[in-house]
């Protein structure tokens, strides 16, 4: 059975959980929240989003679910070719709070020609994040 509403969903391994729910619930203020699991079931995070979910479960449990993914595990790094977007509010709070976590940031808060204030950074797992708000006066024009 699934542990999320929606009709696709994404799967990527973390290192721990808590760190996770730290960064997109904590930091980022995303709508995270914590599987209900049957008994003897793996923990795991769900981000439900609208026809997706982004669901986190720590790299140990799936290598003991799944013992063959284990080398591979090993040999390619959590977070290559995977970027993810999101679109938040209070941007300045947030690349204020990552900076101060010192999490790695590849382009740093900035207003780009088209209308948004953006920043890309990488989460505790190396995955690559970008945020993005609409500037106000592009919110009022519906653009």
């Amino acid at each position: 059975m699934k542990s999320h509403r929606a009709q696709h969903s994404i799967q990527l391994a973390v290192s721990n959980l808590s760190v996770t729910e730290a960064f997109y619930a904590g930091i980022l203020e995303l709508p995270v929240q914590r599987s209900l699991t049957a008994i003897g079931a793996p923990d795991h995070l769900v981000l439900d989003m609208d026809g997706i979910a982004l669901v986190f479960v720590e790299e140990d449990d799936v290598i003991r679910a799944h013992p063959v993914l284990a080398n591979r595990f090993s040999m390619f790094p959590r977070g290559i070719g995977v970027t993810l977007h999101f679109e938040i509010k209070d941007i300045e709070s947030i690349s204020d709070a990552i900076t101060e976590e010192n999490l790695e940031i590849l382009y740093p808060l900035e207003i780009k020609p088209y209308g948004v204030k953006e920043m890309w950074c990488f989460d505790p797992d190396g995955y690559l994040v970008v945020l993005d708000e609409a500037r106000e006066n592009n919110k009022k024009a519906g653009t």
